[in-house]
């Protein structure tokens, strides 16, 4: 799975796939969505969470733009579906995604960052969508997924204006859960990635194909989709263990951490 662009690292369960195009800001071109795609639909069975990095400076500048330049209406549109075909193995695929987040998380970044089902952003991370200042318009899904973390309104302020938001305005926004120092993103993502991969695989599973579904269904068919969805959860063998373990006292009990 690893290129010349996209590195793939096993760590026990989890996979960390780390962008590796450092002297272009992780610019995504072509062969690198692609990259990610395969990643995604490729891990092995051993694997139970995602932790995505860039390297160097940046987690990830955007879309290659110099690979925009010649294509026509039809190309364009396969183009943007061909990111969104890769963009749902990372939200809607088998594990957990983590973003790692530093420098910019712009543009098709951001689209990448808002796939992941949790966002670790340090203190050298910034926001931008400068497509509007350019002449186009997102095409990696993030018109669908971007408003749902910060809404609607403040995403076409920032291709309205080209505003940019730092780490602290961001994780106020909305657009990362977790605010580190500088340098640290990584451990923590890793560290969450961890944790995230003892869960119940039902239970993310569910996490990460349930609930944004029912989050977008009127409240009927809500309710509905999660007495199926809790249902066939508790069902399985392992959610009975974990639940005979905590009456037996055998489990730790939540805590104020």
């Amino acid at each position: 799975m690893t290129t010349q662009d996209l590195h793939i690292e096993l760590r026990g369960a989890i996979a960390v796939v780390r962008l590796t195009r450092a002297a272009k800001r992780n610019a995504i071109n072509d062969g690198l969505i692609l990259a990610i795609r395969d990643a995604f639909m490729g891990f092995p069975d051993t694997v139970r969470a995602a932790v995505v990095d860039g390297d160097g400076d940046h987690f990830c500048a955007g879309l290659d733009l110099s690979e925009i330049k010649e294509r026509d209406a039809g190309q364009g549109m396969h183009h943007s579906r061909m990111w969104h075909a890769a963009l749902q193995e990372v939200q809607f695929g088998r594990v957990p995604a983590i973003a790692a987040l530093h420098g910019a998380v712009v543009g098709g970044g951001l689209e990448l960052a808002s796939a992941c089902h949790i966002r670790v952003a340090d203190e050298t991370t910034f926001y931008a969508l400068p497509e509007g200042s350019r002449g186009i318009f997102v095409g990696g899904g993030g018109s669908v997924r971007i408003p749902r973390l910060v809404g609607a309104a403040r995403m076409a302020d920032m291709m309205f204006t080209g505003r940019v938001y730092d780490a602290a305005e961001g994780e106020r926004a909305g657009f990362a859960q977790y605010l580190v120092p500088k340098g640290e993103a990584f451990t923590r993502a890793l560290a969450i990635a961890e944790r995230v991969a003892q869960n119940a695989p039902l239970t993310n599973y569910a996490l990460m194909h349930a609930l944004p579904r029912i989050a977008e269904q009127p409240a009927d068919q809500g309710f509905l989709t999660e007495a199926l969805i809790s249902a066939i959860v508790q069902s399985a063998p392992e959610a009975k263990d974990r639940v005979r373990a905590f009456l037996e006292g055998r489990a730790a009990k939540v805590q104020k951490q």
